[in-house]
């Protein structure tokens, strides 16, 4: 029997744009992405730090080096600019696999700098 874990998480991101007018989803920093080993198209939770709300879209890579996490289309109305946000993927295992797994935690500044 396959569960679902807990894959790759990124702490406190700070939103930097909300896009009301895009076809959905969250866009990411490039590099972000790849230190959290998530991948463009993957589906996540983002879970916003300052008004509770919990909501899942997909991914789309942004322009490496700028630091953006910004919600698109239908998510813009979940978040606004300078909320905290935490974006968790998840895949699915063994009870057995679970238990070797580490999960990728990548943690941010207020800056949205990887510490």
């Amino acid at each position: 029997m396959l569960l679902e874990f807990l894959y790759a998480k990124i702490h406190r991101a700070t939103v930097t744009d909300a896009n009301l007018n895009y076809v959905g989803s969250i866009t990411i920093d490039a590099e972000i992405l790849e230190k959290a080993n998530i991948f463009e198209g993957q589906k996540v939770d983002i879970l916003n730090i300052n008004n509770g709300e919990r909501f899942q879209t997909y991914i789309i890579a942004g322009e490496r080096g700028k630091k953006d996490f910004c919600l698109n289309g239908a998510a813009a109305r979940k978040a606004q600019i300078g909320d905290k946000i935490i974006i968790c993927s998840y895949a699915h295992m063994t009870l057995e696999e679970s238990k070797t797994f580490k999960p990728v935690i990548v943690h941010l500044n207020d800056c949205n700098e990887i510490l």
